[in-house]
This record gives C-alpha cells, sequence and structure tokens, in this order.
C-alpha cells in the first residue's frame, strides 16, 4: 500500500500520465491521497480581503498563523474545491475516488496548540496564541483500511479536527506521513515540482533515516517538511519515504523505481 501526498499547486503541473499511473496502483496495492494546497488558501484568502499572516519559530521554521476566520476559509478551500478537484479528476479516469478532510469520521485527531513560540520582527523570541494550527495526535486508520477494502480511493485534505470538535489547519507533509505510518503503508511519496532533494545542484538519490535527520537542519523551508515527514514516516514503520517530480512521465510507478528521485529508507 503507498500513501501519496500531492501539492495543492502541483495539481495543475501534474504529467498526464500521473493520473493513469495511480490508477494501475491502486489496483494492484491500494493507493492513499493526502493533498495540500497551501497557495490556493494564500490567494483565496487575499480575494476574501484577509491578508495571511507567516510567523517563524526559534529553529526557523516559517509557517502559516492560523486564525479562527483563516481556519474557515483554509476549511472551505481545502476540503472543497482542491479536494473534490482531485475526486473528480481521479473519477473521471475510472477511479473511484472518496474525498474526506481530516474531521469526517475523526479521521486526524489533533491537539490545537494552545501557545506557539515565534521570533518577532526585533528578533526576540516571543509566545503568542496558538490559533488554530494542530498537532497530530491520532489516526483513524480502521475507517481507512475499511474504505480501501471496499475499493476506494481515499482524498484525504489536511483538516483536522480538536478535542473541542473544531477546525484544525495541519501540514500536509505530516499528515500524509502519519497517515502512512498509521495504516501500515509500506511506501510514502511526496509529489512535488522539484526532482527530490537538491545538493550542490544535485539529486541526492539515497538517504538512510539517519543521514535524513542529521541533514534535515540544513535544508530550506520547503523540502525541510519533507525531509522531516519521511523521518516521521519511517519511524512509525513505514519502509520507504520518495520525494520526486510530478511533472515528469508515470511519477509514482518511476519513483518507486528508484528513477531520478530521493529515496529515503532503513539502514
Amino acid at each position: 500500500m503507498i500513501t501519496i501526498k500531492i501539492g495543492g499547486s502541483v495539481v495543475d503541473d501534474l504529467h498526464p500520465s500521473t493520473i493513469t499511473d495511480i490508477k494501475k496502483i491502486a489496483e494492484s496495492e491500494g493507493v492513499i491521497i493526502v493533498h495540500g494546497g497551501g497557495k490556493e488558501v494564500t490567494k483565496v484568502c487575499k480575494q476574501l480581503g484577509k491578508e495571511p499572516k507567516f510567523v517563524t519559530s526559534p529553529s526557523g521554521i516559517k509557517s502559516r498563523y492560523t486564525d479562527k476566520e483563516t481556519a474557515e476559509i483554509f476549511t472551505m478551500v481545502m476540503s472543497g474545491r482542491i479536494n473534490k478537484t482531485i475526486v473528480q479528476m481521479l473519477q473521471k479516469n475510472g477511479i473511484n475516488a472518496i474525498g474526506l478532510s481530516g474531521v469526517d469520521a475523526r479521521i486526524i485527531e489533533a491537539d490545537r496548540k494552545k501557545k506557539l513560540l515565534i521570533v518577532n520582527e526585533k528578533g526576540r523570541k516571543q509566545a503568542i496564541d496558538g490559533g488554530y494550527t494542530g498537532k497530530i495526535k491520532n489516526v483513524n486508520s480502521e475507517f481507512i483500511k475499511s474504505l480501501l477494502k471496499k475499493g476506494l480511493t481515499p482524498v484525504i485534505s489536511p483538516i483536522a479536527i480538536s478535542e473541542e470538535s473544531e477546525f484544525l489547519n495541519i501540514d500536509g507533509d505530516r499528515a500524509a506521513a502519519y497517515v502512512a505510518g498509521s495504516v501500515g503503508s509500506d511506501k510514502v511519496l511526496f509529489i512535488t515540482n522539484v526532482d527530490g532533494l537538491l545538493m550542490d545542484d544535485e539529486v541526492v538519490a539515497k538517504l538512510t533515516l539517519a543521514e535524513a535527520k542529521e541533514i534535515r537542519p540544513k535544508i530550506g523551508p520547503g523540502m525541510e517538511k519533507k525531509i522531516l515527514a519521511s523521518t516521521e514516516a519511517l519511524d512509525m514503520g513505514v519502509k520507504q519515504a520518495f520525494i520526486a517530480n510530478g511533472q515528469k512521465e508515470n511519477p509514482v510507478s518511476s519513483a518507486i523505481a528508484h528513477d531520478n528521485c530521493t529515496v529515503i529508507e532503513h539502514e
């Protein structure tokens, strides 16, 4: 079984062969799709006159600050437009996809972060209200597996539910890692718009789990999250994590064949 993370902005640029590629794999081993869509959320926020706000953690990770209104826009765009566009694309190609968010059947439960430690404009550490961002604590893997048994392909948007049943924004890469780990996927694939992890303009073809953990702090923000998610998935028992380009032919099967992508696995 493979869990595939598709970035929201990648959806428009996927190679035309991607869907038939997914179909082939869905028929042979079962596929779970988790998607993102941050750029689309930012675009809709601006259209609605809501300026997106980003914060930086003391370790240098930049992330979106989510207040209640942003969480609602997030849910609308992610679980509405993006999720259903992917489902429609799959259905059109004969894949019986079902679109869900982490809120449905409590697929992804998360703890609302009460406080966030950030570095303010003056470079000082400051604690602010946590807003509506979640730290994943549980995945309803039995429910996901029951859908796969019925021959359905779940497409999950990264909106989690809190203990108080609020909508929480969670990171899509990490959502894919937790889903993969919880349902016992042997592979997790992060489809992006580059060939993998690039160091000195070269694709890093292979990393062990230990090497990935060591290298992570030295990487730029977008890829850093994918490496973090890969290491989390492997720590939860997933055998291999791949970071691959969705703009080339048969991106899923070529990643599985270790063709021009980054593969992270246990020793």
